[in-house]
């Protein structure tokens, strides 16, 4: 179904980050999976090579993961708010989140996820709309998301985690206490 997907992604002339980018940033990981983690939009390397989280973040992010044992191949799958490259590197812009949403919708209802950790303040607002990433990161909320019953977990973007050590030391606290959330 997810290669379904992406096909159709593909071919959908409509995508407004689509012209300018490289690649179709989908996703990665095990789709059997009961986590989900969502990012915000592809960098510079994810671009070149199509897969989400392979630049400096995503060195961060695997580590993350290892330290509790995790990995992407096995335990989550990855994808973003929107997959294709902003310009620049810009934040996506709120008609472009929209563009994707569908796309996005339709990778959640067919991975089903348990457990959804967003990563940075666009994907936190898609679940989370009007809270500040400050005062939620690493808490739990639970949501019924579509008729799908889903703990969402607000955290900061790795990105942000390698621009100040007070957010690095915060993001490694909120996937310590990763595991006891996944395993309730």
């Amino acid at each position: 179904q997810l290669e379904k997907l992406k096909l159709e992604m593909l071919q959908d002339k409509s995508l407004p980050l689509r012209i300018g980018a490289s690649n179709l940033v989908f996703g990665v990981g095990n789709p059997d999976t009961s986590t989900l983690l969502i990012g915000e939009g592809p960098g510079y390397w994810e671009d070149l090579k199509g897969e989400p989280f392979v630049g400096n973040a995503g060195k961060l992010l695997d580590q993350l993961l290892e330290s509790i044992d995790l990995s992407r191949e096995k335990n989550v799958y990855i994808t973003n708010v929107v997959h294709h490259r902003p310009p620049e590197n810009r934040d996506p812009l709120p008609s472009e989140i929209e563009a994707y949403r569908p796309y996005l919708d339709k990778i959640i209802e067919i991975i089903r996820p348990k457990v959804i950790v967003t990563l940075g303040r666009f994907s936190m607002a898609k679940f989370l709309p009007g809270v500040k990433i400050t005062s939620v990161h690493g808490k739990v909320f639970d949501l019924d998301w579509k008729g799908l019953k889903i703990k969402v977990i607000p955290m900061y973007h790795p990105a942000a985690a390698l621009r100040s050590t007070e957010v690095m030391r915060q993001i490694r606290e909120d996937f310590q206490r990763l595991p006891t959330i996944l395993q309730e």
